[in-house]
């Protein structure tokens, strides 16, 4: 029998999910729940897969994914623990929120789930992005491969130890809406050259797409990508001046150091 897929929780992390899901697996597989039922309906319909309860997940999901707000993740095991202690078939239960631990969602469950960590970002959408993952020991291996076949549809799923789970979401996790703010400001330089905006927005995101994809696929080091562009005494390397005089190399990092200590905190 095919495993069946639930999503608690479809807001754009979790209905991005579903999306990189239905790529790989039948709309019947996948269930979705969420706090305002119009939303997961919608969802159901665009991915010919059904919209339930919470509680309906928890009781018959394989995968139980939950992805809601961390503050709000102990109210939500509130309500689904005592249905996930009466089941009797294995399941593994699924988290993308950020900052709570495999240790501390075990306790929230009071048993020895097994628990699959995630932290995936919005390019899955599209099949173009990130999922951070590690398990805690109870997931068996014939599950957590039947589960990263599913997430396959996202893009690369890159294993990383928990410990380190907060400093690689804030470079893949939070490091999209980065992104967008330097296309955002790369349009915008062009329409101050006299660019139309459509224009403007698309050469951005299309350079900084294909940049990435060079960097992943030759293996080049990013300096190398750089330097490779910068003639002397040409105009890239101007540029490059103007970024390094305003600080934009410290900016990043500290944008990314700023992310880890929020999702620390959590």
């Amino acid at each position: 029998m095919a495993k069946k897929i639930g999503f608690i929780g479809t807001g754009n992390m979790g209905s991005a999910l579903a999306r990189a899901a239905r790529r790989v697996i039948p709309g019947e597989c996948i269930l979705l729940a969420n706090r305002t039922a119009e939303k997961s309906m919608s969802l159901a319909k665009e991915l010919g897969a059904e919209a339930v309860s919470n509680l309906d997940i928890a009781m018959s999901a394989d995968y139980v994914v939950l992805g809601v707000k961390p503050q709000m993740m102990a109210d939500l095991m509130a309500q689904l623990a005592p249905a996930l202690l009466l089941r009797q078939e294995p399941y593994v239960l699924v988290s993308m929120a950020a900052g709570i631990s495999i240790e501390r969602l075990k306790k929230m469950t009071t048993a020895d789930t097994p628990v699959i960590r995630i932290m995936p970002n919005t390019p899955c959408a599209i099949g173009e992005g990130i999922v951070l993952y590690t398990c805690s020991p109870e997931v068996q291996p014939g599950e957590l491969a039947a589960f990263l076949a599913v997430l396959s549809g996202g893009g690369r799923c890159v294993e990383l130890e928990e410990a380190r789970f907060d400093a690689g979401g804030a470079i893949s996790g939070c490091g999209p809406a980065f992104a967008a703010l330097f296309i955002e400001a790369l349009a915008d330089g062009g329409v101050a050259c006299g660019l139309p905006r459509t224009s403007a927005e698309e050469l951005a995101a299309q350079m900084l797409s294909g940049t990435a994809k060079l960097m992943l696929e030759s293996g080049s080091h990013p300096g190398a990508l750089k330097d490779a562009v910068c003639s002397p005494g040409g105009t890239t390397i101007q540029g490059v001046r103007t970024l390094e005089n305003a600080g934009f190399r410290g900016a990043v990092m500290e944008a990314v150091i700023a992310a880890w200590e929020k999702n620390r905190a959590l």
